[in-house]
């Protein structure tokens, strides 16, 4: 096979940090061990020897997956401007890929927030167009984390969420991430805007970037976030959890968004009876399934303060922004007397930072 039949790829990036910092995270093997390998892989082992001539390898598992392993020989090293590496995986079903090469060149400018460093990768010689698509990804994914570990703002280097500070659906991702302890830059901007279109073609909130990589929908991206971050799970862990944590995430979503949200709360915050009143013809249809969703939950609860399990998941995050909306209006309140699982459940959620931190500033 000959250099025309191979496949390449670039990936071009900008780092918030010095060029010596981004090149040591690359040649210090308690540095690599902070980025290396694609978000929600861990490393598991990792030597190196860099040094012309010198060997790497390094070893990787995602969560609840059977281990990776990929090496190769270092080429060039002139710190801290480039290095050249080659790429071979040793476990199937990828090592059947032909060994291929590594080049990262670094560039620093100066930038109005202090030194950055313009860094370009490129991969050559994949034999085929869908092997070098597959490694984009994960190279992709890479540098977001060598991004987080050499830029003084962390996983706020490359995360970012759109979306309304009142939408329930963003105030519920933002808690996922502040659950999660991860930190994100954050665009409070509305519906259908250029931001939100240029990641969600249906306009809607939240959206979320990280590097190259975009994501929309409330359960897809908070999904994406208990998988690819440390900290306690968002996802129930055993099968008959995991099907009750998609039963309530369904129903919260479709009824009681549907319900209290849609027909209830927006009457009241975006009136539009005769003379810029709520219109009481759809608050009084809607109150009757809210007190009936709110006595299902009531029963869910019993004596938890989570609708699954013994841990916050997906639902609880979904819910919490709710319940908040249905205490602001008087037919709520009252509504919200009767079920006292539910008033106990959500006084719980309102103390946890995630819960405080996200709240909106309403009127």
């Amino acid at each position: 096979m000959t250099a025309r039949d191979t496949f390449d790829l670039t990936l071009k990036r900008t780092i918030r940090a010095p060029r010596q910092r981004v090149f040591d995270a690359f040649v210090k093997p308690e540095l690599l061990r902070q980025w290396f390998g694609p978000r929600g892989y861990a490393i598991v082992g990792a030597t190196i020897d860099p040094r012309v001539g010198g060997r790497y390898e390094v070893t990787m598992r995602q969560r609840n997956s059977e281990p990776v392993k990929v090496g190769g020989e270092y080429r060039e090293i002139k710190s801290p401007e480039r290095i050249t590496f080659t790429w071979k995986w040793e476990t199937e079903p990828m090592s059947k890929l032909p060994e291929t090469l590594v080049t990262v060149s670094l560039v620093e400018r100066r930038g109005e927030n202090g030194p950055e460093t313009e860094l370009t990768l490129l991969h050559s010689g994949f034999p085929a167009q869908e092997a070098r698509d597959g490694h984009r990804v994960g190279w992709g994914q890479c540098v977001n984390r060598l991004a987080d570990a050499t830029d003084a703002r962390g996983t706020a280097a490359t995360i970012t969420v759109f979306g309304d500070p009142r939408s329930s659906y963003v105030r519920a991702t933002r808690m996922a991430l502040a659950e999660k302890g991860v930190k994100y830059a954050y665009e409070p901007v509305a519906p259908h805007c250029d931001e939100v279109l240029a990641i969600n073609p249906f306009g809607h909130v939240p959206a979320l970037r990280d590097g190259d990589f975009t994501l929309y929908e409330t359960s897809a991206i908070i999904r994406y976030i208990d998988e690819c971050f440390d900290g306690a799970s968002l996802i129930s862990g055993n099968a008959w959890n995991r099907a009750k944590m998609e039963q309530w995430t369904s129903a919260i979503s479709f009824y009681c968004y549907d319900a209290i949200v849609r027909r209830y709360v927006l009457q009241y915050v975006f009136p539009k009876g005769a003379g810029g009143t709520p219109e009481r013809k759809t608050i009084d249809a809607a109150v009757p399934e809210i007190k009936q969703q709110l006595g299902i939950l009531n029963e869910a609860y019993g004596a938890r303060n989570v609708l699954v399990g013994d841990q916050i998941t997906l639902p609880d995050l979904l819910l919490a922004p709710i319940i908040f909306y249905v205490g602001m209006f008087p037919e709520g309140k009252a509504a919200l007397a009767e079920v006292p699982n539910v008033s106990r459940a959500h006084a719980w959620m309102a103390e946890r930072p995630s819960f405080k931190e996200t709240a909106p500033k309403l009127g």
